[in-house]
């Protein structure tokens, strides 16, 4: 294989100048010593519609373009800055290019995503002889023989499933201690921005692979948040779909009316190709077709101004976007007031989590091979668990995974009457309301904090003031984007959109129109920390010592 992947390297740097990426990139701050290094080249450089012209063109095969990746991968993921973000290779990806190539010299192309490298996030299932393993030991062996729907629509469109993706384990909820990013069988994933600050989760991997350019693109996956904040920590473009367009089959899960797969990306139009393979329950929509430069011209934007946030960094980058959001010819309506909520809203989202992580979780152990997964029900995972804590609870408890076993049946008068509160309190009364009650066709705010350090010791350490309204969108299970609005010392902040059930063509649209305004994706840097900025480094020697030096 080395010989293999040595002329990749090769093909990658003599299509640096055909097939430079036209997507403008904001260089944040002079980079550490060596960090161009790690810096993707060429094609990798490139968006996925690059990618995809670059195939149909004959500017590079599948094969060689694989081969790339899975040098990229080991030098950068695997040795390098060590970035974790990738738990797992498809040992048949490269002879799935090698046939897509020759499909292809026989004219034969199966879609636009033909001979592209897609990577999943590990709690997705695909049919090839790669386990499905939620980060987990005890799931380690879960080679399942299926495809995800959005698998199935990715590979009809002719994608390679390159591998799996590390994440925060059991998509980050098995622990109020948790650690965004870390799995036992994967490790802790690195913030390729600055390696020392949390990738955020629970699709971590995801959003550091992509942002690194490992694939083309990546799946990621969302409960409340999941898709939105690592592609907000990582620099990268994110989709939460309306929960029901992308199949749930197949899908380790937490919670039946709140999860979804979204695209991760590097633009805004590859999100949309995404979309047209994995939204699978509406096969007639296409999510490209809105994607003009004029999409906001004359749209009423509602700016959610209590949900912004008090980060005067963050805060100068929104209002730069409200600029930038003016001159693609949006009407911005700003909104003051945050919906009422009921005294117990909090209490009662968690706990609908809890119901269905139970319910769906058993359900789903049940369907696999008995042979594969000893652990057959949530009961007997927290067993397992506690049997390998030197592996799976060395960092941080299972709290959560027991607090769910306690719960009672979703069959349960509270489990309904929560889900109609929550349900109500986010859709008719928060997202439906302040969309119709200030006649606006979408709403934005700040998609996230600036991220903090991975600690092992204390786990997440967030803001108390959590910018955004994502929250809300997860809740009610309607469509969200988020797009790159600048950066903050090389740290990556976004810009969320949110709107209607079903309106994610719309979305989208609204998104590409401020992306293509703005252009405020940052080229990760792989500064080691902080202190690896120049401006940092400075003024933390302090005035008198650098006069010395």
């Amino acid at each position: 294989m080395k010989p293999l992947l040595l002329s990749a390297l090769f093909i990658t740097t003599a299509l640096s100048a055909a097939c430079a990426p036209t997507a403008k990139q904001v260089e944040p701050e002079t980079p550490m010593v060596n960090a161009k290094q790690y810096q993707a080249q060429g094609i990798l450089a490139a968006t996925l519609p690059e990618i995809m012209t670059a195939l149909e063109q004959g500017d590079i095969s599948s094969q060689a373009l694989v081969s790339a990746y899975i040098e990229r991968i080991e030098n950068i993921d695997r040795n390098g800055p060590k970035l974790q973000s990738v738990l797992a290779l498809n040992p048949n990806a490269l002879a799935q290019a090698a046939a897509l190539d020759a499909q292809r010299a026989n004219g034969n192309i199966l879609g636009p995503l033909h001979g592209v490298p897609i990577l999943l996030k590990d709690n997705i299932e695909s049919k090839d002889d790669v386990a499905t393993t939620a980060g987990a030991l005890a799931l380690k062996d879960n080679i399942t023989g299926r495809d995800s729907p959005l698998v199935a629509g990715l590979r009809e469109q002719g994608a390679i499933i390159l591998g799996k993706t590390n994440l925060s384990q059991w998509a980050n909820f098995r622990s109020e201690g948790s650690m965004s990013g870390w799995s036992a069988l994967g490790g802790q994933v690195r913030n390729p921005h600055m390696l020392d600050r949390n990738p955020c989760g629970s699709s971590s991997g995801s959003g550091a692979a992509t942002a690194a350019s490992l694939a083309a693109a990546s799946v990621g996956t969302e409960t409340n948040g999941s898709v939105i904040c690592p592609s907000n920590a990582n620099g990268i473009v994110g989709f939460k779909p309306t929960v029901g367009v992308v199949p749930q089959d197949y899908i380790i899960p937490i919670s039946n009316s709140q999860d979804t797969a979204g695209p991760m990306t590097k633009s805004v139009m590859g999100a949309a190709v995404m979309m047209n393979a994995m939204a699978t329950t509406t096969p007639n929509v296409d999510y490209t077709q809105g994607l003009t430069k004029n999409a906001l011209k004359g749209v009423r934007v509602g700016v959610l101004n209590f949900a912004k946030g008090n980060s005067k960094p963050i805060l100068a980058h929104f209002d730069a976007a409200l600029k930038d959001l003016e001159a693609a010819g949006a009407v911005l309506v700003n909104i003051e007031e945050r919906p009422a909520t009921p005294s117990d809203f909090n209490k009662m989202s968690y706990d609908i989590l809890k119901y269905e992580f139970k319910d769906t979780l058993n359900h789903y152990l049940a369907s696999t091979s008995e042979e594969q997964v000893k652990t057959r029900n949530l009961e007997q995972l927290i067993a397992f668990n506690e049997a390998n804590k030197d592996t799976e609870l060395a960092l941080f408890d299972q709290s959560i995974f027991e607090a769910s076993q306690a719960m009672d049946s979703v069959e349960s008068e509270e489990y309904q009457k929560a889900v109609q509160a929550v349900q109500k309190a986010t859709r008719e009364d928060g997202i439906d309301f302040l969309l119709s009650q200030h006649k606006v066709q979408v709403l934005i705010a700040p998609s996230g904090p600036i991220v903090p350090r991975v600690d092992p010791i204390n786990g997440d350490v967030w803001p108390n003031a959590w910018p955004g309204y994502g929250g809300h969108a997860a809740r009610a299970g309607y469509p969200h984007a988020t797009v790159p609005m600048g950066g903050i010392h090389g740290l990556s902040v976004g810009l969320s959109f949110i709107g209607a059930k079903n309106a994610d063509a719309n979305v989208l649209a609204y998104a590409y129109g401020y992306e293509q305004q703005s252009q405020k994706m940052l080229t990760p840097q792989y500064f080691e920390n902080a202190e690896a900025v120049p401006a940092v480094a400075e003024a933390m020697r302090g005035f008198a010592q650098s006069k010395q030096d």
